[in-house]
């Protein structure tokens, strides 16, 4: 019989893989099979991440205007603002009103007294 040589489709995908795990340690960008459990890992790892990622972003939002809200007023925190916020139908979301606390305090205490101040003024 003659000898039928393999084809290169299985190197070349073999190579597309390394070149994924090139940055890895050891045997997990030298042995394909590793080089394959590894990027499994890798993309499940970068797909959760990217959602914990979203969550603690929000979470340092809402620290920050909790933080300048209590600051301007002792009787008032972030959850009287937001709900305050959604009554008044002003649409500002928890990343816009953070920068706004972080870069001009002076503002958002301007927001939140005039929601404040509407709101009294409407129950007398």
């Amino acid at each position: 019989m003659t000898r039928i040589k393999r084809g290169y489709i299985a190197r070349r995908r073999r190579t597309k893989i390394r070149l994924f795990a090139s940055s890895f340690r050891g045997s997990h960008s030298r042995l394909t099979r590793t080089i394959i459990q590894q990027k499994i890992r890798a993309l499940v790892s970068a797909h959760r991440d990217r959602d914990k990622q979203k969550r603690n972003f929000r979470r340092l939002w809402i620290t920050r205007i909790n933080a300048v809200v209590r600051e301007g007023g002792v009787f008032y925190s972030y959850s009287k603002l937001i709900h305050d916020l959604y009554k008044k139908q002003l649409l500002l979301n928890r990343k816009i009103l953070a920068q706004i606390a972080i870069s001009n305090r002076n503002c958002l205490y301007m927001i939140s007294n005039e929601i404040r101040k509407k709101e009294y003024t409407g129950i007398i």
